[in-house]
């Protein structure tokens, strides 16, 4: 596989007799099957049992010797990708998964690439060397029969001309592929062994550093020379006397689209790649590392994608903050570098403007730092240190290397948002995709595609860009006028449908009728009268004139007061648009400079400085097929509360694209139950093929004595345990709650993990505790921490949390650990480790089904059991709410166990848990250890039992 060669286990840990390096056999689609060897696996693949545990059976390069669950992973993941299925695959937290799907998709990679030189070779083999005979004529459409007529009734000779020009051209194109493939693999051969050659392009960049630095002296003594402090203050006369900005051939070679020879290599056609996406920028960093510790660390061009905010080392653009203005002063700065104006153009200029360009978008540093990148693995970090080091762009440098990678990582919004994808260069067709830590993958897709204004944001667009019209009218071409008219007309629109006036002050316009409706996108349309505006077109202005851009940099010259103390120029800036703001909040919509004195700004609101932004987003969801979306007008107090959304009700729709291009998707995740939403939202809607969707579940590597979940049906005073809407309120079942947790926390060891439905439900039942005198009791055993309500204040409460019980544990004593009350779908529901002692006992208290009031949810309901075909026994749009039940449920306890040696109990309050048609949607490893226990009394011997085992 290119530059991947066979790796070899790690020496650290003895590697099995059986880690051979690969046979000539593979798994297929008929590999893998269940055996009586792995109970703890669950497949949908028909596999031969001989295959997998015979003699014949690949092995996988792995650091170490890996449990017989990763191996069962990678056999079910090499086959699905060989056979090009749409896998779900779930492997729990703390079974090495991230290392399984490195070493099993690397390992098929290899293997694909090697079969495909190796048929190069044959189609390439010259005449007489005996390899003729083996030539197949390999088309586009495939193998033809020699013997085969044209459909049309032609002659055999035509025929078999256009089959030989076919070959013939296909033999060509390998060709091409092959030098431009040789070039590359010797070029990153070089750099990877000439160590003058990596510090090259370093010295060459401060040579022209000095260069620049030099040239910019020149300009301030011609400068002091002229009499002017600055350009501007020179006449026309004078301002005609000024050279303009110098650019080499090399430069303008780059700006009109042309590249060395040696360069051409950037129009490499896309190799097979595997495509890793994850949720967040530490999750793809833990999986980079990984692989720089996995046996293809060396011989893997791997490439880490992320957005500028990330990757940007541009420090003026950096200080913007905000993800939309970093995009839009990236995007103009490359415009000002690339735009080329005739001589007619710039000799109806009356004046030369000075544009800003980004010193980090050098063509020559962006290839050299493409090349690091292909030569050695490197995950966001080290890109961006690299970047600062040879001063190239690691956003646009990472994003030259993607057609030769191997293995590209990024973000789930680059992968599943087309505009983005496309805006990257990334081409699907016929890769491989792999989304990890998939278990909102569904919300995820929704959350992307979906978008919200508020009045407040519409009103204060509509006085920028009426302002700003009205500033530069007479500068503005034709067409320029007439969309930005559009826009304002849009805007006006927008703001009657929620029942306001655009001129006047939205914070002091009531709304005469509060409440939420929802309209289909067509309905919305035609009752804003905006049916006959174009909205794709709107949406393509936008995007190409950089008209938010612009207008927040209106916002920043003319909300800019003469400061009234010293401050710098940032100060001043931010100063400005505070005041800007302040006078649009109080309906003030006169042009001019703003003499309210200047204030500190606030973070949120330099980020609405133009609101604009935020609208496009509401623009682009409005061209979504009438039937996948509804508009959401959320009428509040006033006009500024008020808000309208797009909700996209068929996430399928946006997914298609991915499964349709791709030669195999796979699903991934540590908790995938129920997996029934994806197969039938997702899946389905997508218009997969359900014969072509594989599942793999695997068991958990920790020994069954470790874990004990006990669904509990009633509490110590025989109080049937149902946290319904209409009985947990009730004060006898907060009551009987308490007294659960006061008996658990005097046999549990540790730490104790306590989950609400709601932040809400928790706080009335801390304080009904506090009023009873229970959190009393329950503080003699347990130090009481909540779970904050604000994300900045979570991770001081787990650093509490977690010293109160490394102290108590050290100290011995009546305490004997900490309580942490917390939230389902909470910070600490979800990607908090509570390994050890920090979670000895999880629960769950009640089932946190989500508000079934909630209009978004009512509509998605609606939609499911229109599309949706009905099940046996339930609606799809009770499915969905049991489904969205237990996926919480799933990943809250999922919290505890998180490696082979750890241990702890999980309690389920509420009989509900004990149906079977909720016990099914726990995760395998769960289930089929979970004891039901109807009395309290013989649940607390259990859970006595277990920690009195673990502590002796």
């Amino acid at each position: 596989m290119g530059d991947i060669q066979k790796a070899q286990p790690h020496q650290e840990r003895p590697a099995r007799a059986d880690l051979h390096p690969f046979t000539s056999r593979r798994p297929t689609t008929d590999t893998l099957q269940d055996s009586d060897e792995r109970p703890d696996c669950k497949q949908e693949l028909e596999m031969e049992n001989e295959a997998v545990s015979g003699p014949g059976r690949a092995s996988f390069p792995f650091p170490y010797t890996p449990y017989r669950i990763q191996e069962q992973f990678m056999a079910a993941l090499y086959a699905a990708l060989e056979a090009g299925r749409v896998g779900i695959f779930e492997s729990p937290t703390g079974t090495g998964k991230s290392l399984s799907l490195i070493c099993g998709a690397l390992s098929w990679l290899r293997d694909f690439e090697e079969k495909k030189q190796q048929e190069e070779a044959r189609l390439l083999a010259p005449e007489g060397s005996g390899q003729e005979e083996k030539k197949q004529p390999l088309v586009s459409g495939g193998p033809m029969c020699p013997n085969s007529r044209d459909a049309s009734g032609e002659p055999d000779w035509i025929t078999a001309f256009v089959q030989k020009k076919e070959e013939q051209d296909l033999v060509h194109r390998l060709k091409e592929e092959q030098v431009k493939r040789k070039k590359r693999e010797e070029r990153l051969e070089k750099i990877r062994h000439n160590v003058q050659l990596k510090y090259a392009a370093k010295r060459k960049r401060s040579e022209e550093d000095e260069m620049k630095h030099l040239l910019q002296l020149s300009k301030e003594i011609l400068s002091e020379g002229a009499g002017a402090a600055v350009p501007e203050q020179l006449d026309h006369n004078e301002e005609e006397l000024i050279l303009a900005e110098y650019e080499s051939d090399e430069e303008k070679k780059v700006a009109s689209g042309l590249e060395e020879d040696d360069d051409d290599d950037l129009e490499e056609e896309h190799v097979t790649k595997i495509y890793y996406c994850s949720r967040t920028h530490s999750q793809l960093s833990q999986f980079v590392h990984e692989v720089q510790k996995s046996p293809f660390g060396k011989n893997t061009r791997l490439v880490s994608l992320g957005s500028r905010q990330n990757l940007c080392v541009n420090e003026e653009v950096r200080r913007l903050g905000a993800l939309q203005l970093i995009n839009d002063r990236c995007t103009e700065m490359q415009k000002n570098k690339h735009e080329r104006k005739s001589d007619a153009e710039v000799e109806g200029k009356k004046r030369r403007v000075s544009r800003t360009v980004c010193p980090f978008y050098s063509y020559e540093q962006m290839q050299f730092l493409r090349d690091e990148v292909l030569v050695e693995v490197k995950d966001i970090e080290q890109l961006v240190t690299l970047g600062k080091e040879i001063k190239a762009c690691p956003y646009y440098g990472s994003r030259y290397a993607i057609p030769a990678a191997q293995l590209v990582v990024l973000p789930y919004q680059m992968l599943l948002h087309e505009a983005t994808r496309n805006a990257a260069g990334i081409i699907l067709k016929d890769q491989v995709v792999i989304i990890d830590e998939a278990h909102n993958l569904i919300d995820t897709i929704t959350c992307i595609h979906s978008a919200e204004v508020s009045g407040s944001q519409l009103c204060c667009a509509h006085s920028q860009l009426l302002q700003y019209m009205e500033r530069y009218s007479k500068r503005l071409k034709a067409k320029n006028l007439m969309y930005i008219k559009q826009i304002l007309y849009l805007l006006e629109r927008f703001v009657v449908m929620l029942g306001g006036n655009v001129n006047q002050n939205p914070s002091c316009q009531a709304v005469s009728r509060t409440g939420t409706e929802l309209k289909s996108i067509n309905d919305f349309l035609f009752q804003s009268q905006i049916d006959n505006i174009n909205l794709f077109k709107v949406q393509r202005y936008c995007e190409k004139s950089l008209i938010s851009r612009k207008l927040f940099g209106f916002v920043e010259r003319y909300g800019n007061p003469a400061p009234a103390v010293k401050t710098n120029k940032e100060n001043q800036k931010l100063a400005g648009l505070q005041n800007f703001l302040m006078t649009l909040q109080q309906g003030s919509y006169k042009e001019g400079p703003l003499q309210s004195p200047p204030v500190e700004a606030d973070n949120d609101q330099l980020r609405a400085a133009s609101p604009l932004m935020h609208i496009e987003g509401f623009l682009s969801a409005l061209t979504n097929a009438n039937e996948d979306g509804r508009v959401i007008l959320n009428r509040q107090g006033t006009i500024g509360q008020s808000s309208l959304k797009f909700l996209l009700l068929n996430p399928a729709v946006h997914f298609a694209k991915v499964v349709k291009e791709c030669r195999a998707v796979i699903i991934a995740g540590g908790t995938m139950q129920p997996v029934a939403d994806f197969r039938e939202q997702l899946l389905s809607c997508a218009g997969v093929d359900p014969a072509r969707i594989v599942e793999f579940s695997c068991g958990h590597v920790i020994p069954p004595e470790n874990i004990l979940p006990i669904v509990l049906c009633s509490g110590p005073s025989n109080q049937q345990l149902e946290f319904t809407y209409q009985t947990r309120d009730l004060p006898q079942m907060m009551d009987e709650t308490g007294r659960i947790l006061c008996n658990l926390c005097n046999v549990v060891p540790g730490g104790v993990v306590c989950f609400f439905p709601s932040y809400d439900y928790e706080k009335q039942v801390y304080a009904h505790w506090e009023k009873t005198g229970l959190l009393t009791r329950l503080a003699t055993k347990k130090k009481i921490f909540q779970e904050p309500k604000k994300a900045n204040q979570v991770e001081q409460v787990l650093v509490e949390y977690a010293k109160c019980i490394k102290r108590c544990s050290q100290a011995g004593g009546q305490m004997t650990g900490a309580l942490l009350l917390s939230v389902v779908g909470g910070k600490m529901s979800e990607g908090i480790n509570f390994s050890d002692d920090l979670g000895r006992c999880v629960i769950m208290v009640g089932m946190p089904y989500p508000n079934i009031k909630s209009p978004e949810l009512q509509e998605k309901m609606t939609w499911l059991d229109k599309t949706m075909p009905r099940a046996a026994s339930h609606a799809p749009s009770r499915m969905l709410i049991e489904n969205l039940c237990m996926k919480a449920v799933n990943q809250s306890i999922g919290r505890a166990i998180r490696h082979q040696k750890d241990f702890a109990s999980i309690l389920l309050l509420d009989h509900r848990y004990s149906r079977p048609a909720i016990l099914n949607k726990l995760p395998q490893w769960i289930r089929e250890r979970t004891q039901v226990k109807p009395a309290f009394g013989s649940a607390f011997a259990e859970l006595r039992k277990f920690h009195r085992g673990k502590s002796d």
